[in-house]
């Protein structure tokens, strides 16, 4: 009897809790609360209640009525919600720039600079989007209004929305006022912050887990939805157009809104660095390679379309073949954009071997230049002829440069261009600068080493989470398709059954079979632009989660597109055999 209480209570506490954050995030806003109300939570409201009138008053089946309500009530939950979701936002923005930030301002704390010199560089780094506006505050707490560190750090502790950013203020307030160092107290930091930055990373992917099973349990049951809303109008006699496009909608829906959740939940850990002025090198290959998979598409389109319209040559005027399975001519004209797929993807292993390789380039470097007291230059004539794999070249290309007295600045540039690595460009501008400030090399070197393999560590986990969504996109993809034209061939036997029996037999079968209402072809399109979407935004999903570069969704949209094809054929065909009779 005592434990009801209890369970009530936790649940009172937790709705408080709740409540208390919503506020809070409303409180965050930089538009006033009356007027995000009038703006933009009163017309949402006015919208949910229009949705819900059209859904009581327009005679319309009631798989259509359903989803027009939902709708509405997704407007209003999305524009009540706003302000907590922009406060996650920044909460999740500030811990995805955590570690880097942290390392950064470490780099820049051994080095011959005051402490507040080293907040408000960071504060420039606009890279850094919401943790440098929150440096940027202290700064100006500082700078303006004459507070001390200690304590514009502690009023902004009880401001922050992450937990690790907060604790941090607090406890480098408390450092800075019982004087220790900066630098001493930033080196000591770093298992700390390694620490929350992996907790943070693996609980995200775990987070991704859990949308991958739930993921998979939608997505089924909307595709037996699917099936139903196909076979079930030829017994009952309703618009199976209507009913196949609303659940199709509503599908598509589902789709979209977990793609932009798990796009929300995914660690942001780029690896593609995109320079603004250099070139680097193999990047004219990869522009080439999208713009022959755009017109060989283009062309590939042309030619299916004069087989389906008679409009012109078609595919089989250039194929060795008489005809094609309808969805065959879906999947083939998206075929060359699996080329720059395939060009991106082999240049992304490329830069993700580079990484593998930097962290024990940049310790050799900083040990070297510490034991042999010599400039960069010096030490790397030694280096480069070692082997580090992918990057040999680019330490010895960067070498050539230095040693033709090219700045150091401007070397430095070039190489990271030609790395093309976000996190090589990110440590080598830290490594670079504090070098230029007096920072000691050894020191360097072992601090950004030992931050990159732990970045390196937590992405092998985060590919083997991709890998796992592959595998579970593309069965899912496969087993749809099988459903949905399983369905489809089994009508469209019916349909000819029926006909047969209306021919030779005094009893009509359209008194039980109902295939007047069907526009077949139509089904048929319909279902393959069904293929056609789950394709689509499997293959964005698979590239969020893997945090490529957006043209590697290329290659597995043309696989996905062949997978759904391939398997409506199939299926059509074996059906079609076992029970056309």
């Amino acid at each position: 009897m005592s434990s009801e209480p209890a369970a009530t209570n936790d649940t009172n506490i937790t709705a408080s809790e709740t409540l208390a954050s919503i506020v809070d995030a409303y409180g965050r806003m930089d538009m006033e609360l009356p007027r995000y109300l009038l703006l933009i939570v009163l017309p949402s409201a006015v919208f949910f209640v229009g949705t819900v009138a059209v859904a009581v008053v327009v005679d319309l089946p009631l798989s259509v009525r359903l989803p027009i309500p939902l709708l509405g009530g997704l407007v209003l939950l999305s524009a009540v919600a706003y302000p907590k979701l922009l406060v996650s936002q920044e909460r999740v923005e500030m811990e995805n720039q955590y570690h880097l930030m942290m390392t950064h301002m470490t780099v820049l704390s051994t080095t011959n600079i005051d402490r507040m010199e080293v907040f408000r560089k960071l504060a420039e780094e606009e890279e850094y989007g919401a943790l440098a506006t929150e440096i940027n505050r202290v700064v100006e707490l500082v700078d303006t209004w004459n507070q001390s560190l200690d304590d514009a750090c502690r009023r902004r502790a009880r401001q922050i929305p992450s937990d690790p950013l907060a604790d941090f203020f607090e406890r480098l307030a408390y450092t800075v006022n019982a004087g220790q160092g900066l630098s001493e107290f930033l080196l000591s930091e770093q298992q700390v912050m390694i620490q929350n930055y992996v907790t943070m990373y693996e609980s995200t992917l775990d987070n991704l887990e859990v949308m991958k099973d739930l993921y998979l349990s939608m997505v089924l049951s909307m595709t037996f939805a699917l099936v139903f809303a196909i076979v079930l109008p030829i017994l009952t006699g309703t618009d199976p157009t209507m009913t196949v496009g609303a659940v199709i909608v509503l599908y598509a829906f589902i789709q979209i809104g977990f793609f932009l959740i798990i796009r929300t939940m995914a660690p942001y850990d780029p690896t593609w660095y995109y320079p603004d002025e250099l070139r680097p090198e193999g990047e004219w290959s990869m522009i080439a390679s999208l713009a022959v998979g755009g017109v060989l598409s283009m062309v590939l389109v042309g030619l299916v379309a004069g087989d389906l319209f008679r409009i012109g040559p078609g595919l089989t005027d250039v194929l060795p073949v008489s005809s094609l399975p309808r969805p065959i001519y879906m999947a083939v004209p998206v075929t060359p954009l699996a080329i720059p797929g395939l060009v991106f993807r082999a240049q992304e292993e490329r830069i993700k071997a580079r990484d593998d390789e930097f962290p024990s380039f940049i310790r050799a470097l900083g040990a070297s230049e510490t034991a042999k007291q010599s400039t960069t230059t010096a030490v790397l004539k030694t280096l480069r002829k070692k082997d580090f794999g992918p990057l040999t070249g680019d330490v010895d290309d960067l070498f050539k440069r230095l040693n033709m007295r090219l700045e150091p600045d401007r070397a430095w540039e070039y190489f990271t261009a030609n790395t093309r690595s976000y996190l090589i460009q990110k440590f080598s501008e830290m490594y670079l600068v504090g070098r230029q400030m007096g920072g000691e090399p050894k020191q360097l070197g072992e601090l950004i080493s030992d931050n990159m393999n732990q970045v390196n560590q937590l992405r092998q986990q985060r590919q083997q989470a991709t890998v796992t969504m592959i595998g579970l996109l593309y069965g899912i993809t496969a087993a749809s398709s099988f459903a949905f034209f399983i369905g489809f061939k089994i009508v469209d036997i019916l349909a000819g059954m029926s006909l047969d029996l209306t021919t030779t037999s005094s009893f009509s079968a359209a008194q039980l079979i109902h295939t007047e209402v069907y526009d077949l072809p139509l089904i048929q399109f319909m279902l393959l632009g069904v293929v056609m979407i789950n394709a689509l935004l499997s293959a964005l999903i698979i590239r969020t989660v893997d945090g490529g570069h957006k043209a590697n969704a290329l290659l597995h949209f043309v696989m996905l597109v062949w997978i759904g094809c391939l398997v409506a054929v199939l299926t059509m065909s074996v059906v079609g055999g076992l029970l056309d009779v």
